[in-house]
Formats: structure tokens, sequence, C-alpha cells
């Protein structure tokens, strides 16, 4: 299969199951995702471009700022996680952030041309009594004009709905692997367990910020049915974050091999295609991508980062550098956000 020079072939069509209107494919089989992975990059790119321009502006990203309220001593083994209380890291344990610091972040990260701000805590899920300090931090960044989004861990359905009826507009919770290579990398919560939190949050009316990680010593199968899970939901995601691990130090996967670097732009580019209406953000381990790397993401159809000098715990390139990077680029910071 490929696509010809200039034009989008019958069969390309046929794969992606694109066609004119508001037709989501959300019935993807691993033979057809496998068949994307299987096309030449040039072929894959170009049919992501397609698709990307049909669905967004071209030359623009959606900004996002991530502020860790709450840090460190989670119970949870994530093994890739330098938060977790049960491995011995440098991250130090902070109680939830005081309200007047979470506005101040929030309006640094506006000025500097983020329009959504989410808001991460390290629980396994969170209690009904700091749901309530949390829920304060949500209206004051809201009357800020600027998109919230929170992931706090495991919601309850009154959990969900108390956060949508505060104006929450997104909520993070990200499947990470395969179901299969989950129990290879955590252990303390199923995986229906987060499949739970996000029915609970789509049916409180919140928008769905979901995705996954790359690199944690999965292979090509468990990245078709990572994107599988995402694809096939009832409603996709309207986020669909794409991390590149970080190997912590003191983490059990501080010595992980680095997923090959064109494995994670094609995966980007059939996030695109398989999710035309979903935001596709470059996330964490960006700071370890070259610019040209960089460069190939939004090529593929990458339309969202994270955007300020950490992400939670983790480093994340500089204001600076992005605004350099963008402009070599000639892409601009999106200023309404797509409804």
């Amino acid at each position: 299969m490929s696509i010809e020079k200039y034009e989008i072939t019958d069969d390309f069509l046929s794969l992606t199951g694109l066609v004119i209107g508001s037709y989501k494919k959300n019935n993807w089989s691993k033979r057809e995702l496998h068949e994307l992975y299987d096309l030449p990059l040039n072929d894959l790119l170009f049919g992501a471009q397609w698709i990307h321009r049909k669905y967004f502006v071209a030359n623009e990203v959606q900004m996002s700022t991530l502020l860790s309220i709450k840090t460190g001593a989670c119970p949870e083994d994530c093994s890739y996680c330098p938060q977790s209380i049960r491995f011995n890291t440098e991250v130090e344990p902070e109680d939830l952030m005081p309200l007047g610091e979470v506005i101040d972040a929030a309006k640094k990260a506006k000025s500097a041309g983020a329009t959504r701000f989410c808001m991460g805590a390290a629980y396994r899920g969170p209690k009904d009594k700091q749901i309530k300090k949390i829920i304060e931090m949500i209206k004051e960044v809201k009357s800020l004009g600027l998109e919230t989004c929170a992931t706090l861990g495991l919601l309850n359905e009154d959990q969900a709905l108390s956060l949508k009826n505060a104006g929450l507009d997104y909520y993070n919770h990200n499947l990470d692997t395969s179901e299969n290579f989950y129990k290879k990398i955590i252990t303390t919560r199923n995986y229906s367990d987060r499949i739970q939190t996000l029915k609970n949050v789509r049916k409180s009316g919140m928008k769905v910020c979901c995705g996954g990680i790359l690199g944690l010593g999965e292979n090509r199968e468990d990245r078709v049915m990572l994107l599988k899970s995402l694809a096939n939901m009832p409603d996709q995601p309207e986020s669909v974050p794409i991390n590149n691990l970080v190997r912590s130090p003191g983490t059990p996967l501080e010595n992980e091999e680095p997923i090959d670097m064109i494995e994670f732009v094609k995966t980007i580019a059939i996030a695109r295609i398989i999710m035309p209406r979903s935001y596709v953000r470059l996330s964490a381990g960006r700071d370890e991508f070259t610019d040209e790397m960089q460069a190939l993401c939004f090529m593929a159809g990458a339309n969202s980062i994270f955007y300020g000098d950490k992400l939670l715990t983790t480093r994340n390139p500089n204001y600076d550098d992005d605004q350099v990077l963008l402009s070599k680029l000639g892409i601009k910071s999106e200023e309404k956000i797509l409804k």
C-alpha cells in the first residue's frame, strides 16, 4: 500500500476510514494499525499532514502548562514515576500548594502564551476534602480566562461531577500502555480502574485527556493496542498526550533503552490519522528531542505541547528555546480553542 505523489489514494482513504463530514471511525483493527506502521515514513507523514490540515489550522499549536500542585509520596508503584513513595528518588514530598501560588503560576503561564493550565497531584485518588481545595483552584484559574485541566488519579462519579460543576474543562488520566504490557509497569491499580475513571469523567460531561508513554520497554504490538484502545473509545479523547519516557534515577526504568525516534514519529502520525479531531500533544520527554525531531513530530500531526520549564517533577524545554524553535518553523500559538 502506498500514497501516490500529490494525491491520497482510495486505498489510503479506505484504511483510515476518512470520509467527508463528521464521521469518526472507532472500530480500528490490529491489522489496520499494523498496516499504518508498515507504510513508508514519507507516505505516512503525507497522509497525516493531509488529515491534520482537514481538521486543524496547519501551523498552530495549542500550548498547555502543567503544574504539580501536590508532589511526591504517591502510594502507587508506577515503574516510570519518580513521585512513588516506593522508590528512592530525588523528589521531595510537598503538600498541596497554597491557592495563591497556583494563581501566580497560572498568570505567568497565560502571559507566556499558554491557553490551558493543567494541575497535577500525586494521589492514588483524591479524598473529598482535597477535592474541595482543588475546586477553589479551578475556579480561580478559570476566572483568568484559561482552560482548566487536572490529573489527580482515580475518580468516582461524584468527584468527577464536582470537578465538572466547578468548571474543570479537561481531566487527564492516561492508559499509559497496552492492557497486556500494563501489568509489567504497574501492579497497584488495574487497567480496568483507569477505564472506569475515564467513564466517570465522560459521564460528568468533562472532556477527556488520555494518552500513553512510549519507551517503557513495550513492543510495537503494545503500541498498536494502546492506540487501538484510545481510538476505539465511544468518544475519542479530545486531547491525546504522547509521552517519551523520562528515565528518572531511582525508578525501575532508569536504565531502559530509549525508543527508536522514527518509531516515535510514526506513532504520532498514526495517532493523528486515527483520531483526526483530537489534539495530539508532545508531552514528557520532549526535552531530549532535537529541534529536527520536534519538527518531524509537528509534520506528523502533533499540534499541542506542554509549555514551561518543568512538567510536574521532570525537565521540559524552557520558554525561550521553544519560542526560537517555533519561530524557525513558522508555527504560532493557537489563540482560539477549537470547539
